[in-house]
């Protein structure tokens, strides 16, 4: 079944260990070879920087701007960053694999408009405008009532709609309740959660309460699947393919099934904690086999693996040609 996911953390973690091998082939959860085999045509590649490991946010933008360059000079015959519908349809026909590109931490703007532009320029679709520390566009999920209150900041607005203007995907995974609340208001565009599932089943700051899946349903947006155990169910234990169907099929009753995507999060945590059987993108069918045991039909799953994500990027990438 042809697939797309929208949030791995690939490229950070093969920029960080060179030893592992190449986007096109390597040892950890996602490559290109591997992706390919199992009927994927696109792959969102998140450029996560955490700002705790740099000096400042402009080194911490430096850093991004790295690792936008890395998938770029991957680009090769069977292989391209892909910025709009066309450019996937194009990308598809020419039988090229494509790459999305995303950054993870909207605090490397630092305050300065432009660089959403500079992003853009560069091939970035979507901004995860948070990640775990309180930035210049808001403040991330937390247990803490009132930093999750927190809405965002008059940059933040600035920059959601700048974003509108480009075509750039406004991500509110990690992002604080408020802050959520504040792009579905301010946003003109459908708003993605990358990489995020339902606080219902599993009670975790970063997953979405009903009320945020509906409304994420309502403005025409996905929410992205998420794999990690720890967002899957509240056991200290390894979450079986069960519950990620549990997850999906609650999302579908929320949300809609227009609504339900994959942002598995390969990549961003230990592979032991990937649900049981599941250890990278070349077993992705063992996620089918779960839908439909869990009742999930054949329409539903094709929307979720592909149909679904591809209606909001052709709504909401690429608008303003790059020269």
């Amino acid at each position: 079944m042809k697939w797309m996911d929208m949030h791995c953390d690939t490229v950070s973690e093969l920029f960080r260990k060179r030893s592992e091998g190449t986007l096109w082939k390597n040892k950890l959860c996602v490559d290109i070879e591997r992706l390919k085999k199992s009927d994927s045509v696109a792959q969102f590649f998140a450029c996560y920087v955490n700002a705790a490991e740099y000096p400042g946010w402009e080194e911490a933008f430096d850093a991004a701007e790295k690792l936008i360059q890395s998938v770029h000079e991957e680009e090769a015959k069977e292989f391209c960053v892909a910025g709009s519908g066309p450019e996937l349809e194009a990308a598809e026909q020419a039988k090229k694999y494509a790459g999305i590109l995303t950054v993870e931490e909207g605090g490397v703007l630092n305050g300065k408009a432009e660089r959403v532009e500079q992003l853009y320029e560069q091939g970035v679709r979507l901004l995860t405008l948070t990640w775990n520390y309180e930035n210049c566009i808001g403040s991330p999920n937390s247990r803490d009532t009132e930093v999750m209150q927190r809405g965002l900041k008059p940059f933040g607005i600035e920059v959601v709609r700048r974003m509108n203007e480009l075509g750039m995907l406004v991500d509110v995974s990690h992002l604080s309740d408020g802050g959520f609340w504040d792009c579905i208001r301010y946003s003109t565009d459908p708003i993605v959660a990358s990489h995020s599932n339902c606080r219902e089943l599993c009670r975790h700051p970063r997953n979405l309460t009903d009320e945020m899946l509906r409304a994420v349903g309502e403005k025409g947006g996905v929410v992205g699947l998420n794999f990690y155990s720890a967002f899957l169910t509240e056991k200290k234990e390894r979450a079986g393919l069960e519950m990620l169907a549990e997850h999906a099929k609650r999302m579908i009753r929320m949300a809609g099934e227009d609504a339900v995507a994959l942002g598995t999060d390969f990549d961003g945590f230990e592979r032991k904690d990937l649900p049981e059987k599941l250890e990278g993108a070349e077993r992705i069918e063992l996620v089918w086999d779960a839908f439909q045991k869990a009742g999930i039909t054949s329409r539903q799953t094709e929307k979720i693996a592909y149909g679904n994500l591809f209606r909001v990027i052709e709504a909401g990438c690429g608008k303003t040609s790059v020269s």
